[in-house]
């Protein structure tokens, strides 16, 4: 058996996934640089971790950065709905994890239209939407804060899906007005 065909091919997928993480490498670090809200380590490490990002190029990239943003916000409403089904939570900090659920159900919606005006590269709309979505990680946050010394138990998702989305906003960007990569 001839193995020189299986070395082209292990040849060429190493090739792809260098170039790809290159390109997610330099993606992050022109976000990070750009925009203070993301962590270079945070953006490396999110867009890696989706399986389509090792042949992704900068468009596909966007796509994965909203998806990310999906899933994370689609699995933080649930988190905060078993929450709310624990009866150790004082009336107040429930209508916290009541309104947070809300907020967490519409960035579902949101996130999905998102994803509809990034498809159709409607850039401007696809921000209006995530930027939605960071204000009701945010607002979420904010509601937990309003009272002196509670603790949100949901400070890290709502960081997370604040991060991710400041990812995908930054991708746009670039995309956008067509900027180099550092």
């Amino acid at each position: 058996m001839n193995p020189l065909p299986l070395l082209i091919i292990l040849f060429i997928t190493t090739i792809q996934s260098t170039s790809a993480q290159t390109l997610i490498n330099a993606t992050c670090k022109t976000a990070s640089k750009t925009d203070p809200n993301i962590p270079y380590a945070f953006c490396t490490t999110s867009l890696l971790a989706a399986p389509a990002s090792r042949c992704a190029a900068l468009q596909g990239l966007g796509s994965i950065s909203i998806r990310l943003i999906r899933y994370n916000v689609t699995d933080t409403r649930c988190f905060i709905k078993q929450l709310i089904k624990d009866k150790k939570w004082d009336p107040y900090q429930r209508q916290c994890l009541d309104d947070c659920f809300q907020l967490f159900s519409d960035a579902i919606d949101s996130v999905k239209q998102a994803m509809r005006y990034y498809n159709a590269k409607k850039f401007d709309d696809a921000n209006v939407q995530i930027s939605s979505i960071m204000d009701a990680a945010n607002t979420c946050e904010d509601g937990f804060k309003e009272r002196k010394g509670l603790v949100s138990p949901l400070t890290k998702r709502n960081v997370d899906v604040f991060q991710l989305s400041a990812v995908a906003l930054s991708v746009m960007k670039i995309i956008q007005t067509g900027s180099g990569l550092i």
